[in-house]
């Protein structure tokens, strides 16, 4: 679509869950505004995990970058990663802002992922797709120390 710009440009990395071994239960990136870009792609990672472990992720959305009236994004969570067939995989979960409850001030958004049974490695990264104002790597989170 533009042949001159750097995917840097089109993407800014704006949360992350750094990989880590995550002990059971579930941990969450900041919520991030939609304002600021017309799409986003969650990437849910594992590593290994953990004897009979499961892992979920999804979606949510908030009134505020404080979590106001936090709640699941219908249709945004992955299936369950398991175990027997889980190790060393990767998970993708694209929205856009109109799937938020925008109707109700619903503007914010996060990834959540939860950790079943055994501690396992585990990592996420939000990506701001497409930004509304160029370039989008102005964007990017403070952890962000590099873009060649």
């Amino acid at each position: 679509m533009f042949p001159n710009s750097q995917a840097s440009e089109m993407l800014a990395l704006i949360a992350t869950l750094d990989p880590a071994s995550q002990a059971a239960g579930a941990v969450s990136t900041g919520w991030v505004s939609v304002a600021n870009h017309l799409g986003f792609l969650a990437l849910v990672q594992t590593g290994v995990l953990g004897t009979a472990a499961t892992v979920d992720a999804k979606l949510q959305q908030a009134l505020d970058n404080a979590g106001t009236g936090a709640k699941d994004i219908t249709g945004k969570s992955i299936t369950q990663i398991v175990k027997a067939t889980g190790d060393n995989k990767q998970a993708l979960i694209n929205i856009k802002p109109e799937e938020l409850d925008t109707v109700n001030g619903f503007g914010f958004v996060r990834v959540t992922v939860t950790v079943g049974v055994a501690a396992s490695i585990t990592s996420a990264q939000l990506i701001g797709v497409n930004p509304r104002y160029a370039p989008a790597d102005s964007q990017n989170q403070a952890a962000v120390v590099q873009v060649i």
